[in-house]
């Protein structure tokens, strides 16, 4: 019976793939990653998997929500034979320790990151190619890294279309109208590459002096702009229930470059979960870790990827 068991652990391994630790030394202390390899004899191609904005970890979670939204990508491209690296950002997670001060980070610091994985990754020879999937934010910074290193193909998930400085003003559209200037004025600045010394305390948490090199390091970016310099094949896909990032972000992006391909897909919210439009109903699924990935979102990956 003992030996039953065992044959049937092997089984499960083999048939599955199995989940290994890596790690990317820098200069400032170690980036931890999750290795997803499919158990198969030839070389398989890898997707490099770059998580949103904010303290999201390489599960596609965060301190205060739990979707496991990219571990479930992970495992969904493992079942159909692609491996991917999904890993934690910087100062988030298990790489707490390559955590720089506020005040020294900047938005380069994160494109350099996928710059070094994707260098690590195509030494690798258990990988016939590396294609780089950004989610949101990660959409931008991909594209950035994609630059230089130059994976095979790259895919926008939930990319946003604009600048994030323009991002930023339309969020602040439904403030108070002293609100609005004070802000406006601040991201002219920063957007010119000026700090601002006095900030209102109404404003301190948005745009605090030590914030502001970073924020500098982040307007100049057009993703518009950014994905036009790519000559690979490029993937947009855009869920019609998104209440972060709209239809219209993904039209900007495909539409600046010839090389890609657009796919929305219905009823899709931003993490990649099946969703209605209305924003409370949306906003509960992002805590609900067991709630499938939308079907038709691994579909249209596998697709590009093997075409």
């Amino acid at each position: 019976m003992k030996k039953l068991i065992l044959l049937l652990l092997f089984i499960s391994l083999v048939s599955f793939g199995q989940e290994e630790e890596i790690t990317l030394e820098t200069k400032t202390g170690d980036i931890k990653g999750s290795l997803l390899i499919p158990s198969v004899s030839e070389k398989t191609p890898l997707v490099l998997i770059i998580a949103g904005s904010g303290p999201t970890d390489r599960n596609g979670n965060n301190p205060m929500m739990k979707n496991n939204s990219l571990k479930m990508l992970a495992k969904e491209l493992q079942k159909n034979g692609i491996a991917s690296l999904r890993y934690d950002k910087r100062g988030v997670g298990e790489s707490k320790s390559s955590a720089l001060q506020e005040s020294d980070l900047r938005f380069e610091n994160y494109v350099q990151d996928v710059e070094e994985w994707i260098k690590l990754l195509k030494e690798d020879d258990r990988f016939s190619n590396i294609i780089v999937l950004g989610h949101s934010e990660g959409s931008l910074i991909g594209m950035i890294a994609s630059h230089k290193q130059k994976p095979k193909k790259f895919i926008s998930i939930a990319g946003i279309g604009i600048t994030a400085a323009d991002i930023i003003r339309k969020q602040l559209k439904g403030q108070p109208q002293f609100v609005l200037d004070e802000s406006l004025a601040i991201i002219e600045k920063l957007e010119s590459g000026e700090t601002v010394e006095k900030v209102s305390q109404m404003l301190y948490s948005l745009f605090r002096p030590s914030v502001q090199p970073y924020m500098i390091s982040w307007f100049k970016y057009d993703p518009q702009k950014e994905i036009a310099k790519l000559d690979i094949p490029i993937l947009i896909v855009q869920g019609t229930t998104d209440i972060q990032v709209s239809v219209s972000d993904a039209n900007k992006l495909a539409l600046a470059n010839k090389n890609s391909q657009k796919q929305i897909i219905e009823g899709m919210n931003h993490i990649l979960k099946e969703s209605e439009i209305d924003r409370q109903k949306n906003i509960q699924t992002y805590s609900i870790p067991d709630l499938p990935l939308k079907k038709e979102l691994t579909q249209v990956i596998v697709k590009f990827i093997e075409e």
